[in-house]
């Protein structure tokens, strides 16, 4: 790993951070950090920056309780600039938004690569604005009982298609099975962050029986 001293800090002792959500790998802020932020950042693991309007040194969330844990912080190759990686506690904006890069300049042709969290985000809008003729906002106003019985017909057509060995068509099912949980996560106010954080405690819980039967 490199050591601090071989970054390359600017004239005014600073070096730039781009802060990325290490699960959906949106950047959230663009902060800098001195040797000594950096340093406290490394020392804590959590964010902490250098306010060039305040000129002092902030951790992240010490007042707002959004905290930022780092999960990795890596130089670009000339070492003059910084990618933090963390998991946050909250909106990482102080206007309570959840990045701080939301005001769109230009948008090219290029269709933006499909994120389920921008799914998400679409299934929440036709939750709480239904639309005409839209066959998420049918679901949600038929309710809970409905989506089930979604669900349990998807989960039936992935296992015909898989006992066939279908491969297509099982991908094609368990894209429906998918959609359909999802609506129901929406339904019952679960994000996607609550199912990743199980699944990250069932790793941990799984490193760990493996490393009680390698000994």
């Amino acid at each position: 790993m490199l050591d601090i001293d071989s970054l390359k800090f600017d004239e005014k002792g600073l070096i730039p951070a781009v802060v990325v959500d290490s699960a959906s790998k949106k950047v959230l802020t663009l902060a800098y950090m001195s040797r000594e932020s950096l340093a406290i950042s490394m020392e804590k693991g959590l964010t902490c920056f250098f306010s060039r309007s305040r000129q002092e040194l902030w951790l992240k969330g010490e007042t707002s309780g959004n905290f930022q844990h780092i999960v990795s912080i890596t130089a670009d190759c000339d070492r003059d600039a910084l990618v933090v990686e963390v998991q946050k506690d909250g909106p990482a904006c102080h206007l309570g938004t959840d990045s701080c890069f939301n005001d769109l300049v230009y948008q090219g042709d290029t269709p933006p690569a499909f994120q389920y969290q921008g799914l998400m985000d679409l299934l929440r809008g036709r939750k709480e604005t239904p639309q005409e003729g839209s066959y998420t906002s049918y679901l949600f106003e038929k309710g809970t009982d409905k989506i089930l019985k979604k669900i349990g017909e998807e989960a039936t057509e992935v296992i015909i298609a898989a006992k066939d060995g279908d491969r297509p068509n099982t991908v094609y099912e368990l894209a429906d099975l998918a959609y359909h949980a999802m609506v129901l996560m929406t339904e019952m106010g679960i994000g996607l962050e609550d199912v990743k954080a199980e699944l990250a405690s069932r790793h941990v819980i799984d490193h760990k029986v493996k490393q009680e039967k390698m000994r």
